[in-house]
Order: C-alpha cells, then structure tokens, then sequence
C-alpha cells in the first residue's frame, strides 16, 4: 500500500531545471546510487524519494517544510540525505537522548560513510547528561548517600571518570537515570560554577560545546532547544545563527517540550538540592561561621511543607499527578506556606553573601537562593496574563509551574531571525492534509506541508478490531472487560501483546486482572507491567520471553520499535482523548472558546487522532510484519467522530466480530510456526 499526497500552501519559485542538490540527492537513492552500494539490502522507496526531493527544494529555498511520513518511509534518511549532501551546517533536533545517541552513533556515521562527504558531527546534551568532575570530588567528600546501591553506583561513576572522553553518562551500562546518584555528580544551570570552578578546564559540558560550534552536523533534543530559547544556558544561543538547516525529527512533541521549558518553575527538589549544597560548602569551607546545619534544615523543611501544601487531602500520588492552580493556591495556608520558604531563602543568601569572598561555591550559591526567591515572589502573584499555571505533583517532590499555552510566539521568533531552512518531521502531525493539528500550535500555517504515507500494506498483512457490545469506557466494567479480551488474544497469539492503557489507574487494574487470568495457563503467559522495571529493561524481557505481554501507559504509547514476530497485537482501552479537568487542556479550551472555536473537534478531536495513531504505529513497523490492532471503545463505532478518528488509522481490513479477530491471530500464529 502505498500512496503520497502532496500539500503545498507557501509556492517554490519555479526552477527550469532540477537543482544542483536535487540531482545529487535522487542520485545518492538510486537504484545504482551510493545507499545501494553501501547496503546490499537497500529498496527504492518512491515515498522516501519524494520526502527527500522536498527537503532539498527546501533547503535551497531556505523555506519551511512539515513533513509527516509514516511508518516505514525511511524519514530519517530523506532528511539527512539532502542535509548532508547541501554541505551546509546543520542542526538536527530529535525527541530524547536515545534517540539522539541513535542519529549520532548509527544513522549519521553510516550515511557519511555511504555518500563519502567530509563532514564533522558533534553530540549535544543538556547539562544533566555529563559528568561534572567538581561535584563528583563533593559527592565523594560529603554526600549522605541513601542506600547501598547508590554508595556502588558512586563507585561506578568514580571508576568510569577516570577513563571517559565525553563525560557523557549514557556511556555507562546499566546506570538507571532515575538514580540520585545522578543529581550529585551532574551541575545544572543554578550549581555550576563556570569559569571559577577549579575543574573549568577540564569540564565534560564545555568540552561538548565547544565541539558543536566546531562541527557540521550538531545533534541536540527538543528540550535543550527550548531551554537555552528561555535560559540561554546550554550552548545553543551561539550555535543556532551560524545553523544553515535546523531539522526537528519527532516534531508531534514539539509543543509539549515547548511548553514545559518556555515557562517558570519552582521544584522542591531544587530548594531540598540548595540545602544539601549549602549544608555541604558550609561545613567544607566555613565550619561554624553561621550556622549551616539549622540554615539548611530548616530549607528543607520549608521545601517539604510546600510539597504537602501542594498535595493538599491527596495521601498517596503514583506517578505524577497534574493540578490546577485554583485548587491549591485558594486554600488556607497555601500563601503562608510560601512566605515562609521566601524568609528561609532570604535567610540563606544572607549567611551566603557574608562569606561569599571565601570561595566561589558560595557566591554560586547565594544566587540560586535569589533566583529562588524571586521565583516564590512570581508564584506568590497573580498569573500572568496569556499564560497558565498549574501544579505536578510526584510522590516525593512538587512543581509550580506557569507557562505559556503553546510554542507559536517562540517559533515564529526563530523562523523571522535569519534566513535559513527549517524541517519538521514525524510519522503522525495531524490528520487533515494540512496537518493543521502540528501547524496551528507550532504557528507554522505558512509552512510548505507534505504527507507522504506508509509503504508497508496494510491492508494484506494488518486487520483492525473494534467490539460492536462492549462496557463503555465510563463504566466500572471496562478494564475488567480489556483484561478479558486482552487474555483471549495473548492466548490466540501466543503472547507477543502490548496492552496500551490512557490512566496508570486502568493500567494498574488491567495488568492484574492478566496476571490472575494466565495463573493456571501452560505454557505460562507473562505479564510484564511499567513502572516494574525501567522501559528498556521490560522491552528486552518482552523480546527474550517465549510468552509475554507488556502492559504500559503514555510512555509505550511511541517511541517503541518491536519489528518481526516479536509483537503481533497491540490493543488499546479506549479512545485518547486529553483529561478535561488538565489545567493546561482547560485554559486551551477556554481560548478556543473565546475565539468562537469548536474545542471538542478542533482540539479533543485532533489530539485523541494523533495519539490513536502513535499507539496503532507499533504493531507494523517491517513490510513483512502482520498483526491485530484491537480497540476497545464502542464509541468509536457508534459516535458521529468515529469516522475521523478511523481515517486517521492505516488502511486496516475490519473485523467485526471477536470469533474473527481471535481467528486473525491464530492464522498469523500458524503461518509463523510453520516458518
């Protein structure tokens, strides 16, 4: 299956001729061409062919291209391919840091490689990613480390800094990112210490900027990129001008990156960070000159009572939990919560600045308590106008947050500084022809689209399932009922099942009500749970295990490549529609209002179609890959915006009934056994 459509709002000049990049880049994915000779596996791909062939158009009328290609297209080298080929300097900007260290350790080397271009390529992460040599000397000198397996994962990181080149904590197996190991031996904006530091010279984060202002090709994160917009504290605010081509893979989390860095925020866990760094430089280097262990506790404490605060009657928090402002910051004692942390902060850069001249730790210091206060004072007013606040609240920590609604302003800035090339892609951006769900929130109206479809036929190897009687999604039955159809599948399967929940709550009930149903089933079914295990390692047990199923959230809803027999049904609880009580989601619904929008098909709509269509990407990710996708949402047969959301699904043949579906699994099930 396969089809292309083309949307073109912002005309090309027209050309005579194809350009001199043009005619490189279809050479470079001829049949004959360079990807041929360097991979004896490499397929034409008309669709991969023509994404390229408008990257180059781009490039070389330094205009603005949102690209949605799916699954199978090859968009990653449609991208770089042109990118590489125009000799220019490029930045290239994806989603995470794995898939950062994926572009930089596997696609770029190999395409430089293959197409034989010199160019000079440089990874940048954000601060938290490197070691810092300075702390890891105060972590081994001071830190009360909470348990056993953080006192050897200090040995660990100790062990490796004596041998790594970039300081880059990815290089170390193994290491779980969620470790408080991590914040003591990492600086950040607020701790570092820059030119005063004694290790300055010799320092990881320096060393990767410094590099990536040296470099052709820079690949950073979507986060780094938002945060020196707002901070201008990673590096970027130097290199971005001299950039010729700025590419965004995984555009769709674009705005949500956006939002979350463009805003101001107030953790508990940087005043708790303030007062271990301050308790620490205190007794270090200026033992019984203030009182730094009353100072400090008492930081603690008033970081701790805003965290209580925050949560309010809530007792226990799983995950994270957004609130709205209004339902924590009216209550009584909130305001008073929040003078006392700015007295205790004022108290802090007071002991500070009087011993500020001894060493530059504590200069350092008595800046964050500032910015710190200043940051209480912004919380402690009213919302700023345009801008929306609200509160995450973890099991151990809090966050005030305001930020802007969406990225459009920051966006546009950037496109109207200098002339150069922009390039957003991803395998799901909207699911109109104008991919308006993308361009409307990144403010790119203006902007060349193009969808170029999916090449793998789905319509011979893949079938879709929707329950005709089925509990709706509001009804206490429901997951019990998921649970049910998810087992008779897994058994029809033999595993190889991701159950994809919208709640941790749903997910919590139908992973055990699996575990229950699969007690007494030889061979045995596994049920694999997030949050049990971090993702990597469940995704490795899911793929080792004869018989597995993986039960996730938001987090296994993209990003997730299980090519082959390994997943052969994904089903989903129900359509993904954005919480409505989300304090970022009403103030967005609200403003559609109140310019006389539709918020429901405008924007409930749109988001639960791109969401559907992430979690539906991974059941076929090869051509030869066959599979089931079940969703069990009666509405989505039943509703008037059913149709719409079914549109934007690959072109999947229906199963109406649950006999058809089961009997779908168990023919894919014999034809893989008989392989």
């Amino acid at each position: 299956m396969s089809e292309v459509t083309q949307t073109p709002s912002v005309a090309l000049p027209a050309s005579p001729e194809p350009s001199e990049l043009a005619l490189a880049v279809a050479a470079a994915f001829a049949e004959d061409g360079a990807l041929a000779r360097a991979n004896p596996g490499y397929l034409e791909r008309v669709q991969q062919q023509q994404m390229a062939q408008a990257v180059a158009e781009i490039i070389d009328a330094r205009g603005v291209l949102v690209a949605e290609a799916g699954t199978g297209v090859g968009k990653t080298f449609a991208y770089l391919v042109p990118a590489l080929l125009s000799g220019q300097r490029v930045l290239i900007s994806t989603a995470t840091k794995s898939l950062q260290d994926q572009l930089f350790l596997r696609d770029l080397p190999r395409l430089v490689q293959a197409l034989g271009v010199p160019v000079s390529m440089a990874l940048l992460k954000g601060r938290a990613s490197y070691l810092c040599t300075h702390r890891l000397q105060q972590a081994r000198d001071s830190a009360q480390l909470p348990d056993r397996f953080a006192v050897r994962a200090l040995a660990r990181i100790e062990q490796w800094a004596q041998q790594t080149a970039s300081g880059d904590l990815a290089e170390l197996e193994g290491l779980d990112e969620r470790s408080p190991v991590i914040p003591l031996v990492t600086s950040s904006r607020e701790n570092c210490l820059g030119s005063e530091c004694p290790q300055y010279r010799g320092c990881h984060v320096m060393k990767a900027r410094r590099e990536a202002m040296a470099a052709d090709v820079v690949v950073v994160n979507h986060h780094l990129f938002f945060a020196d917009l707002s901070l201008r504290d990673t590096g970027l605010a130097e290199l971005l001008p001299s950039v010729e081509i700025a590419i965004f893979d995984e555009a769709h989390q674009l705005p949500e990156a956006g939002v979350a860095f463009l805003g101001q925020t107030l953790a508990t866990t940087q005043l708790i960070d303030l007062a271990r760094d301050l308790l620490a430089a205190g007794l270090q280097h200026a033992r019984g000159l203030r009182p730094w262990q009353e100072i400090a506790a008492e930081l603690d404490r008033a970081a701790r009572e805003l965290r209580l605060a925050c949560a309010g009657p809530m007792r226990e928090v799983r995950g994270s939990v957004r609130l709205r402002w209004e339902e924590r910051a009216v209550r009584e004692g909130f305001a008073a919560v929040l003078d006392a942390l700015s007295q205790r902060l004022a108290t802090a850069a007071e002991a500070l600045d009087a011993v500020s001249e001894m060493q530059p730790d504590f200069d350092r210091l008595a800046q964050r308590s500032t910015e710190l206060m200043r940051r209480v004072d912004l919380f402690a007013a009213r919302v700023t106008p345009g801008r929306v606040r609200w509160i995450d609240l973890g099991s151990l920590s809090a966050r005030l947050i305001e930020s802007p609604l969406d990225v459009r302003e920051a966006m546009q800035a950037q496109i109207a500084l200098a002339p150069k090339a922009w390039i957003f892609t991803s395998a799901t951006l909207g699911a109109d022809e104008r991919l308006s769900w993308f361009t409307a929130q990144a403010g790119l109206e203006a902007a060349r689209t193009l969808r170029v479809a999916s090449p793998f036929d789905y319509a011979a190897n893949a079938r879709l399932h929707v329950p005709a009687s089925f509990a709706r999604p509001n009804e206490p039955a429901h997951p019990l009922a998921v649970a049910a159809l998810a087992a008779d599948c897994a058994r029809a399967a033999g595993g190889r099942t991701f159950v994809l929940t919208t709640t941790l709550r749903a997910l919590q009930q139908v992973a055990d009500a699996l575990v229950q149903s699969f007690a007494a089933d030889v061979p045995p079914i596994e049920v694999l749970v997030q949050g049990t295990a971090p993702k990597r390692s469940l995704l490795q047990r899911f793929l080792a295990a004869p018989r597995a199923v993986l039960v996730g959230s938001q987090s296994f809803w993209e990003g997730i490549d299980v090519p082959g027999d390994a997943l052969q049904c994904v089903l989903i609880d129900k359509l993904p529609f954005p919480p409505p009580n989300d304090p970022l989601v009403e103030a967005r619904v609200k403003r559609i209002e109140a310019e006389g929008g539709n918020a429901f098909a405008s924007y409930f709509v749109a988001e639960a179609a791109v969401s559907l269509k992430q979690g539906a990407g991974r059941l076929i990710r090869s051509e030869t890959d066959r599979g089931l996708l079940v969703i069990c949402d009666p509405r989505l047969r039943a509703s008037s915006y059913g149709k719409t959301l079914l549109a934007a699904l690959p072109p999947m043949k229906r199963l109406g009934e649950p006999q058809e579906a089961i009997a779908w699994l168990r023919e894919i099930a014999a034809a893989r056994d008989h392989q």
